[in-house]
């Protein structure tokens, strides 16, 4: 296989370009695909006229890369159902009731109250249509969940899928937009009619695979907390891991060990390659090793549920496989572009997936960075050297997510390097082992013993993370990181890689330019902070209210001391916002805000005796009062109702507010209500 130039590498960047613009402008699909065309004929026309004079055509690389472009949008237009007539939304009636036919395609982690489910439509009203819905299902102990390729009909009234209410909070629905889900729909199991349970897709299959691994685990002695662990570890499913677990896993810097990715389909590859190594004896051994891993590799994909790490890992080992087999050289950087652009154009929303993008971070900073940490120091013995090598493929693979890990989650786990140290040179063990334990367990013949020690593996792996996560000091939270910021960084980096591989005086320009640039854009961020603003926000059954000055926030509330701590209402603001400090009072009925007068009338509905006339009145805590009487007395410019209020209560406020005409906010509809 001929190493990819740098041409490659530009078209890879002009598929992404493509997908981003696809993303964010959302083009004509018609307009897109007719000029498109036209480019890659025109391509195709100076291809044939100039041939051997194509490098010194300045304007065919033009119209390759524009046609590169193009082929992003379409690709990632293609993935929009939306666009296609028979789509559920072209039919849906959001004010009424739908019969809907639909198939479960996949198993969602499950909240207190409801089994969540994507589901395929593929009958709405008695038409053949197609799109994908949220299902949230009654949870029920005496109804077990369903499982995939299970084909249920139901009467169901569509929901759009909330929006934020709240001032940096995760966009949910974005999130399942790249899903092509849309909407969602409540269910109690007594609304639904089971239509068939037969698998016909090669999901329904691998997650009935998945369960009877499962079943025969548990079976076999496994305990909940172990088999969630090999669940994650083994088949990619993290679904069931308690919470408190999984946090450890966070705070310790190892929650990468729980996606499976590059590191664990790259030691499944080195055991399945010394497995298959018999056959290189074998005639046609070389061709028929690889193509046994590479069926392998994809059949262990599709049972870890072809996430984005895991695609992303199989394609990139799949590809070494087949060099390996053709004794042609491979360069890592060609192997990764490749994977990368073959992955894309067929799942472009893979994108702006978090896994995707890390895993090739971290990739990147591991061929990139640990060659030149690793030349620091060359240790003289061998076990001093493994864990030399270790270190640095950990700390480089952490430069390489550091700045986007940042931006996402706003923390650094400070002891990452310990863990991983500990961790990784038994995660070979732990797969293998593990693996064997499946086998074995598939074809009942696993010996207690072996449970027993795989079980206690599992269980100190769990409890060193805890330990290691207990040391809070060393994890730093709360961590603000913009978007441009993350480019700066990258900047940053990736100059001074080249200034230690070249030595040449522009690098050294570049990355004090980056630097410049970061320290501006602090500065830039610290003056934005700068600003006061007021906000009522979104918090079931309570009241938050703050007052931001400058990069300070008063907090006026009624949540208990634990739900204060954990809330992820207020960690959001105060990340988003940059607050160094936050001070805790108690709720007050006035409040005096940029000459603004803000009432609060909570249950006790006091407000007849005022002497003044509130700008803004907010409601809490369901008062029992008559909002007519009261918005003639007071004359306010505007009612604000929190998520302390009954529903049936607020639904009566709004109708009183739209007769008197008054502006009425309603903060569980139109999110946090903000003065600035």
């Amino acid at each position: 296989m001929k190493l990819l130039n740098f041409t490659f590498i530009k078209l890879t960047f002009c598929l992404v370009l493509g997908i981003i613009l696809a993303h964010y402008l959302k083009p004509s699909f018609n307009a897109t695909l007719y000029i498109t065309i036209s480019l890659i004929i025109l391509v195709g026309f100076y291809w044939y006229k100039l041939k051997s004079k194509i490098n010194r055509s300045p304007l065919f690389g033009c119209l390759a890369f524009l046609s590169m472009i193009g082929v992003g949008m379409i690709s990632y237009q293609l993935q929009d159902d939306t666009l296609r007539p028979q789509h559920y939304t072209h039919y849906n009636s959001s004010e009424n009731y739908n019969n809907v036919t639909f198939k479960i395609e996949e198993r969602l982690k499950p909240d207190t109250y409801n089994f969540k489910y994507i589901v395929a439509i593929s009958s709405f009203n008695k038409k053949e249509t197609t799109g994908r819905l949220l299902i949230n299902i009654r949870r029920d102990s005496l109804v077990k969940q369903y499982n995939v390729d299970d084909v249920l009909y139901a009467s169901l009234k569509l929901q759009p899928i909330q929006k934020p209410l709240n001032p940096f909070q995760f966009d949910y629905s974005n999130y399942l937009e790249l899903k092509q889900v849309y909407h969602q729909a409540y269910l109690n199991h007594s609304n639904i009619l089971p239509l068939s349970s037969d698998n016909s897709t090669i999901y329904g299959y691998a997650d009935q695979l998945r369960t009877k691994i499962n079943r025969k685990l548990i079976t076999a002695g496994f305990k909940s907390d172990a088999l969630s662990i090999m669940n994650a570890l083994l088949l990619g499913q993290r679904q069931t891991i308690d919470k408190t677990v999984y946090n450890n896993y966070v705070n310790s810097g190892t929650i990468h060990i729980l996606a499976v990715s590059g590191l664990h389909v790259g030691i499944i590859l080195w055991i399945l390659n010394f497995i298959f190594s018999p056959l290189l004896y074998l005639k046609h051994g070389h061709f028929l090793r690889p193509f046994i891993l590479v069926i392998i590799l994809w059949c262990f994909a599709v049972i870890a549920g072809l996430s984005p790490s895991v695609t992303r890992a199989v394609t990139m080992f799949s590809i070494i496989s087949i060099a390996m087999h053709l004794k042609r050289p491979t360069n890592i950087y060609n192997t990764l572009v490749l994977s990368a652009f073959v992955i894309l154009l067929f799942k472009p929303t893979f994108l702006f997936s978090v896994g995707f993008q890390m895993s090739y971070l971290a990739v990147l900073g591991i061929v990139s960075i640990q060659p030149i940490i690793y030349k620091i120091w060359q240790p003289k013995y061998i076990i001093t050297d493994k864990l030399w090598q270790i270190f640095t493929v950990t700390l480089a693979a952490q430069i390489g997510v550091v700045p986007i890990s940042l931006f996402y989650f706003h923390q650094f786990p400070g002891l990452f390097f310990i863990s991983n140290m500990v961790i990784i040179p038994f995660l070979g063990l732990i797969l293998g082992f593990g693996l064997l334990i499946i086998l074995l367990a598939l074809i009942d013949l696993l010996p207690q013993p072996i449970v027993t020690t795989y079980s206690y593996i599992i269980d100190s792996l769990n409890s060193f993370i805890a330990w290691v996560a207990q040391f809070e000091y060393f994890l730093l939270r709360d961590i603000p990181f913009i978007l441009i910021q993350v480019s700066t960084t990258y900047l940053i980096i990736i100059a001074l890689i080249q200034v230690y591989k070249t030595r040449k005086y522009k690098w050294v320009v570049l990355s004090l330019i980056g630097i410049m640039g970061f320290q501006f854009l602090n500065f830039y961020n610290k003056h934005e902070t700068q600003t006061n603003e007021f906000v009522v926000f979104n918090k079931s059954r309570h009241t938050i209210i703050g007052e931001k000055f400058n990069d300070k926030l008063r907090l006026f509330h009624n949540l208990d001391s634990t739900k204060l701590k954990s809330d992820y209402v207020i960690k959001n603001y105060k990340v988003g916002r940059s607050i160094t400090k936050i001070e805790t009072n108690n709720l007050r009925p006035v409040y005096q805000f940029k000459n603004k007068t803000i009432l609060i009338i909570d249950s006790l509905a006091v407000y007849k005796r005022l002497t003044f006339k509130p700008n803004y009145i907010i409601l809490r805590n369901s008062p029992k009062l008559n909002l007519n009487r009261l918005i003639d007395s007071l004359q306010p410019q505007k009612i604000i109702a929190d998520a302390s209020n009954y529903k049936s209560y607020l639904k009566r406020w709004k109708e009183t507010c739209v007769h008197k005409k008054i502006p009425f906010h309603q903060t569980n509809e139109k999110g946090a209500f903000i003065i600035k």
